[in-house]
């Protein structure tokens, strides 16, 4: 619109220039008549418009006509023609001309739409700290999330509704075979929408008595893949966000692959008291490069001591009292054992509650680390491990997320146990002593908050 009126002024200007440049009239001559026919500029293209905004114009623009359902492709600010196409469509809905190009009422009135519907379901874009993935959350229709290093799940208060942001490691794979495997898994899936793209693919239909819709791709050898579940009785309210939550999901937003997504500004783990004079055994990575280091309700930790092969470190408070350390001795038999540690804040709604889960080894003996499945919540690395007769199993920890790698090669633990002795010899070489205390993990462990820059 800005280049079509420079352009209108632009001609009126030159006709002012050529109207001044004519000679006036001779005495008694009859004036001649000068017509000046204005060239007309060419009309602008809607792509021309599109491309003269600015990239945050773009993706405002495209984010917009997704939330009022126009637009259903990736928002990535790309001028495109369904862009275009969306645009005329929310004009024709209007009652409007379909130029392809919004006049100011016409983009105020979408703007205005779409916030409406984005407050009414609680949108947020939020990072997905397992993957790295960006993606769209409807925070009023799916408040619950629990997470873990596969992924994540936000869920309604009854289940109704469901988001589910999964990761694994493929070897080859393509979309057509990731979709045909979707198609089968979980057993008795029906399709009756499928698009499969070089880079991408979707699928939806039926999964038992829910509808769902899915939004997989890959990069290298790391697959990721959007669900969301929803009741058909709900679908009026969950349809509508779902094209909004599909053009959102940005699997790989660093844009290159390799290593886990950057170091939180504020880290939670969970640490194992284990002398009554305030000596802690927690993860090494979760304590690595903080600016402060705080126990609540003990205050400030120092970290004392760090084993970098076993990715063990040792903190002490200074002062407390009341501390209930973990007998870390004796031999744990067996290979399922119950972790205890306190999740991330974010999935138990700003709580700090002490918790337990269930995990497996494939067996326990000698020393170093085990794989540990499944892998407990966010939160719990550095949990405390026991065995079915109270007896100290080792020490839980999370691991990074690795992305890159070739697909040959095997992937290290997504969740780890580092075994009993590994442990004691930790303790031991750095004169901790760890003789006593009790099979009591829930009053033993506690939450470890990390501050980076």
């Amino acid at each position: 619109m800005r280049s079509l009126l420079s352009a209108i002024l632009m001609v009126a200007a030159a006709d002012a220039v050529h109207a001044q440049m004519t000679p006036p009239s001779t005495v008694g001559a009859k004036p001649k008549v000068v017509t000046t026919i204005p060239v007309r500029p060419a009309l602008q293209k809607p792509e021309d418009t599109a491309n003269a905004m600015a990239q945050a114009e773009r993706l405002a623009l495209q984010s917009d006509l997704a939330w009022v359902g126009e637009y259903n492709g990736a928002i990535a600010g790309d001028v495109s023609e369904r862009m275009v196409n969306a645009i005329k469509e929310f004009q024709k809905n209007k009652g409007g001309k379909p130029t392809g190009v919004l006049n100011p009422q016409e983009r105020g009135l979408l703007a205005d739409t779409a916030r409406r519907r984005q407050e009414n379901v609680g949108w947020r874009i939020v990072t997905e700290p397992a993957t790295g993935a960006r993606l769209g959350i409807p925070t009023k229709l799916v408040p619950q999330l629990t997470s873990d290093a596969s992924g994540a799940k936000w869920t309604s208060p009854t289940g109704t509704i469901q988001v589910q942001l999964a990761r694994r490691k493929e070897a080859n794979p393509t979309t057509a075979k990731l979709a045909e495997r979707e198609k089968k898994e979980p057993a008795g899936r029906t399709i009756d929408y499928t698009v499969v793209k070089p880079d991408f693919f979707v699928l939806s239909g039926m999964q038992g008595l829910k509808k769902f819709y899915l939004r997989g791709t890959f990069r290298g050898d790391e697959v990721r893949v959007l669900t969301i579940l929803y009741d058909q009785a709900t679908e009026n309210t969950v349809e509508p966000v779902v094209i909004a939550m599909s053009s959102a999901f940005n699997a790989f937003p660093s844009g290159v692959q390799g290593g886990p997504p950057p170091r939180k500004t504020v880290d939670y783990g969970t640490g194992v008291v284990v002398s009554d004079d305030g000596a802690i055994v927690t993860d090494r990575l979760v304590t690595d490069d903080c600016i402060a280091l705080t126990i609540p309700g003990y205050g400030n930790a120092d970290r004392v001591a760090d084993d970098k092969e076993h990715d063990l470190a040792l903190l002490h408070i200074y002062g407390a009292r009341g501390l209930k350390p973990l007998s870390v001795a004796g031999n744990a038999t067996g290979t399922a054992f119950e972790i205890t540690g306190i999740s991330d804040p974010q999935n138990q709604g700003g709580g700090a509650a002490v918790s337990s889960v269930k995990a497996s080894v494939a067996q326990l003996g000698g020393g170093g680390e085990m794989a540990l499945s499944p892998a407990p919540p966010v939160g719990f690395s550095g949990a405390a491990a026991l065995d079915s007769d109270g007896k100290f199993a080792g020490v839980a920890l999370l691991k990074p997320v690795v992305v890159a790698g070739p697909a040959s090669a095997t992937p290290p633990a997504q969740a780890a146990l580092v075994q009993p002795d590994t442990v004691r010899d930790f303790l031991k070489a750095h004169g901790v002593n760890a003789s006593g205390g009790s099979a009591d993990a829930k009053a033993a462990v506690v939450r470890v908050i990390c501050v980076r820059k």
